[in-house]
């Protein structure tokens, strides 16, 4: 983008900030502020360049590995060159899940070559692979119902059409271990995506402690549906498959913390975070290189603005959200003393599509919805909603202004539980779902001006939440 027409679109975004309908004094006294941050969110490319960086020099990043190591030292040095302040690590011990050779192919009606991708966590097949018939369902209720009798030593598919990640990860998460309380042998499943060109979808699963653990992994698209049209044909599916994994508990790693230290308040903390880790697959850039850019972008932003806000504001790139979420724990138990000071929690973790507007999440009632909620509680609620609301007219530029109870994040779930709001980031995640946890998720699919527009609304509202009088408690 030229320099005059980048000027030029900085001063159409500015000048809307004044037009806001029914702007409330909150905003109207931060106008200025916003105005500032937005202008310098858009005119810097230094978050977009520096997760390029991370992607190129660096790529995927699952925790344990080598290549976390190196992203932790690019971060404390990135952190530092942005101008943060008190930039260190906070150890941490994950576990480091390691792929190794992956294979897969059909011998009936057919030799066919499998796309697949190791789920994490799962133990390997035994020396030589697993031989066995694939029964193919598409609900727990089918495999329920056909019970020991059709599932005992055969390889469960779970084709299961993406409907929304929270209603399809189950199949990947949990589906293994059912998949052996009735005697499979290994467990494949429908990859957790929206699109796919032959491109398998990875992910953890969870085994149950008093069921058999069995190997899991997920294949593509394509070669789900057309094993399904195999067993609705009356084939005989025959299959083998070869997954060398291995994991190696305790490995140390680290949360990356710098900040801008508040100027009146600096006791009271505004995190913004991401998680530094990703899968072992494409170049974790939607997931979440970015957000863990978007959070230290807007950080600078309200420093390139030469603002000084009352309370700190700290960004924290979380180590091991993919696989243990050991990272946020682990900060949670750094700083239980301090957590009565947190104002707010934010976690970036959606990849980069447009911010439409974010949720508050207090104590749990965005996350679990079937939690009983006392009136104070309620009324807790609804007060720090009516205060993000307020917030509304300064994010209208960016058409960010959708602010409803929700979740917040995996990284910041501990605090949150611990009595910190939490406030997630509702990106549009249209083309998110398509490459999320597989090959395709790489810096190229980073649209640069989204990004600026999301660090500029990113810190719009972190400098809000750390600058106004009454807080979120």
């Amino acid at each position: 983008m030229c320099a005059m027409v980048k000027a030029m679109l900085v001063a159409s975004l500015i000048q809307m900030i004044p037009f806001a309908a029914n702007a409330q004094s909150l905003a109207d006294r931060y106008r200025p502020a916003a105005g500032q941050i937005l202008g310098a969110s858009l005119q810097s490319s230094t978050a977009y360049d520096q997760l390029g960086e991370l992607c190129d020099h660096v790529g995927n990043r699952i925790s344990g590995s080598t290549r976390l190591d190196q992203a932790i030292t690019w971060a404390v040095k990135t952190m530092q060159a942005d101008g943060l302040q008190n930039v260190h690590t906070e150890k941490v011990f994950v576990p480091y899940w390691k792929r190794g050779v992956e294979k897969a192919w059909t011998i009936s009606p057919q030799r066919h070559e499998l796309s697949i991708l190791g789920l994490g966590m799962s133990v390997p097949t035994p020396k030589g692979g697993i031989t066995a018939d694939v029964v193919v369902v598409g609900s727990f209720d089918e495999l329920d119902k056909l019970g020991e009798a059709g599932v005992k030593g055969k390889i469960v598919l779970y084709d299961v059409p993406f409907a929304g990640y929270g209603k399809t990860v189950p199949y990947r998460f949990a589906g293994p271990s059912l998949a052996a309380k009735y005697g499979a042998v290994a467990a494949l499943v429908r990859s957790v995506g929206s699109l796919s060109f032959d491109t398998p979808h990875t992910g953890t699963l969870g085994y149950q402690e008093k069921l058999p653990k069995i190997p899991a992994a997920a294949v593509s698209i394509e070669n789900s549906t057309m094993m399904r049209r195999m067993a609705q044909r009356g084939d005989r599916i025959q299959l083998h498959i070869e997954l060398e994994n291995e994991l190696i508990p305790n490995q140390p790693s680290a949360n990356v913390v710098g900040e801008i230290v508040g100027s009146e308040k600096p006791q009271e903390i505004v995190l913004l975070g991401g998680h530094l880790d990703s899968w072992d697959v494409g170049q974790g850039a939607q997931d979440d290189g970015v957000g863990c850019m978007n959070t230290l972008g807007a950080a600078k932003a309200i420093l390139d603005a030469g603002l000084h806000p009352k309370r700190t504001i700290r960004v924290v790139f979380f180590t091991n959200e993919e696989n243990g979420d050991f990272g946020g724990k682990g900060y949670r138990d750094a700083h239980k003393a301090e957590l009565g000071n947190f104002v707010a929690a934010l976690e970036s973790d959606s990849g980069n599509g447009p911010v439409k507007g974010f949720s508050l999440d207090l104590h749990g009632e965005g996350r679990n919805k079937t939690i009983t909620i006392s009136p104070e509680e309620k009324a807790r609620a609804e007060n720090g909603l009516a205060l993000l609301k307020s917030f509304a007219p300064l994010l209208e530029p960016l058409d960010a202004t959708k602010i409803e109870m929700g979740g917040s994040g995996t990284d910041i779930g501990p605090i949150v539980s611990e009595g910190v709001p939490g406030i997630g980031v509702s990106h549009d995640t249209t083309h998110y779902w398509e490459i999320h946890h597989t090959k395709a998720d790489t810096f190229d699919k980073v649209i640069k001006l989204d990004m600026q527009k999301n660090i500029a609304a990113l810190g719009i509202l972190a400098y809000m939440l750390a600058e106004m009088e009454g807080t979120l408690r």
